[in-house]
């Protein structure tokens, strides 16, 4: 089965890398759904960064388009029921309770990091911005490092592959 999918990623990286002049990687195409997001502390302490049952969704196609997706399942909602009225803690809660980028991603295998050229984002200082990030995969899941924040934090994103 291995050897079909990898067949299968050749036929289309050779067309889709003459189409599009960009290189794909295949391993890492598809739809993956969020494991954890956590964080790693100064002290090598992991906690929760977006709550104990955290929601998301990557996807990534084979010309290395993607779109990430990640919230706090226990995001309150906003009490009137509509956005443009909310409470700055409704703001508040909003605003860190997701992150949310797409654009396209490339993957250096021998390096082991992912860069992500962002084209949009949430977070709008990140929008035409390149985040480079260490990985490792093992099988159908997918672990991610995002560079310290100024707290020397460490957001850790771990997803597995939807079959």
């Amino acid at each position: 089965m291995k050897l079909l999918n990898r067949l299968f990623c050749l036929v289309m990286w050779v067309p889709a890398t003459q189409a599009a002049g960009a290189a794909p990687d295949c391993p890492l195409a598809g739809t993956w759904t969020l494991v954890a997001a956590d964080q790693l502390l100064p002290d090598g302490t992991r906690v929760r960064d977006y709550g104990e049952a955290p929601a998301g969704l990557m996807m990534i196609d084979l010309q290395g388009r993607y779109s990430v997706q990640i919230y706090r399942s226990d995001r309150p909602r906003f009490t009137g029921g509509d956005k443009k009225s909310g409470t700055p803690a409704e703001f508040e809660a909003a605003v860190f309770g997701s992150s949310t980028h797409f654009g396209t991603v490339a993957i250096d295998s021998d390096a082991r990091t992912l860069t992500f050229s962002i084209a949009g984002a949430a977070f709008s200082n990140w929008e035409g911005t390149q985040q480079k990030r260490s990985y490792e995969l093992n099988g159908d899941e997918l672990s991610y490092r995002v560079p310290a924040r100024p707290d020397g934090h460490i957001p850790l994103s771990v997803w597995r592959r939807l079959r």
